[in-house]
């Protein structure tokens, strides 16, 4: 390295660790919930010739498998680092949100396809059974929902197990107002149609579920941080003469780190603008995991357009 200094500032933050502590718990009480009921719904289902239910069923079960990965990729994020992985096993839970994103998708798609037959060939349904199932339904997924919801919020892992449990949700609510109509009116039809709006809810939702994990995959800027917003920001201190090669990403959820190359006048200032760098970052933007490299202004020379991140000094 041919800077004449580096900082690295490495906080996970209090937040981060606290919701990585409370989403295993809760994850394991609505796991337990999920696969309780997703029996019920299945034999309620059959018995009732809903689809809606069966669909929903069917979500369930997937559900079980995307908590219970959630809980693996969790437990196994916290191994620590080591010389192989310095950055430990944090994208685990990344990966996690990914598949439980996909997982997401092919589940609207199949409840789509099957609506459509059910359509072409309309089939009688119990109503009352449909109902009695579909309520309780609702009710464990609105505990479920409940448990999940803070944690979902700080942890993109945990998210996609909250996304899989309100899609439950909506598939049970959805399932309500089919049997309603079914009762009410004897219209059958009512049941694929509603069956399709829940999935295109479910769709939506997976669908930013996969954009959000492959963004922190290939290490794209969070959506929440403006880059040149942060370059402006390293230029405003008094040192620094330029800014190039700067980086900002998404180790995990929440965790965003930053590197850089800042160009400095005197050698004098390098740990005055370290200091000065790593705590206007932290201030404006919350990035905690800074690495800068400093460089002497009088060595430092464009040979050519930084291909990654172009230089930006002062006008």
């Amino acid at each position: 390295m041919s800077g004449e200094g580096d900082a690295h500032a490495h906080d996970g933050g209090a937040g981060h660790d606290h919701a990585r502590d409370a989403g295993p718990a809760r994850l394991r009480v609505v796991l337990a919930l999920t696969a309780a009921f997703m029996v019920a719904e299945i034999v309620g289902g059959w018995l009732s010739n809903s689809l809606a239910l069966l669909a929903d069923a069917g979500h369930m079960f997937t559900d079980a498998g995307a908590i219970a990965l959630s809980l693996f990729a969790i437990r196994f994020a916290r191994r620590p680092a080591n010389d192989d992985k310095t950055f430990g096993y944090y994208r685990l839970e990344i990966l996690a949100a990914l598949v439980n994103g996909a997982a997401l998708l092919v589940i609207a798609g199949f409840i789509v396809v099957e609506a459509w037959r059910r359509l072409q060939a309309p089939e009688p349904i119990a109503g009352g059974l449909m109902l009695a199932v579909a309520s309780l339904g609702l009710a464990v997924n609105l505990v479920a929902a409940w448990l999940l919801h803070g944690a979902a919020h700080e942890s993109l892992n945990v998210r996609g197990a909250y996304l899989h449990v309100l899609g439950d949700l909506l598939g049970s609510a959805g399932a309500i107002a089919a049997a309603i109509v079914v009762l009410t009116t004897g219209w059958w039809p009512a049941d694929p149609i509603i069956s399709v709006l829940v999935a295109l809810l479910i769709l939506r939702s997976a669908w930013t579920l996969v954009r959000e994990s492959v963004d922190v995959l290939l290490e794209a800027v969070p959506s929440h941080i403006d880059l040149a917003a942060v370059r402006r920001a390293m230029l405003e201190l008094p040192a620094v003469r330029d800014v190039h090669d700067l980086h900002v990403w998404t180790l995990t959820s929440r965790w965003v780190a930053l590197s850089a190359h800042a160009v400095v006048a005197d050698p004098a200032d390098n740990q005055d603008v370290l200091d000065a760098i790593r705590g206007c970052m932290d201030r404006r933007f919350g990035i905690r995991h800074v690495t800068i490299q400093i460089e002497r202004e009088d060595l430092y020379q464009i040979a050519s357009p930084d291909p990654l991140g172009a230089p930006g000094g002062r006008a």
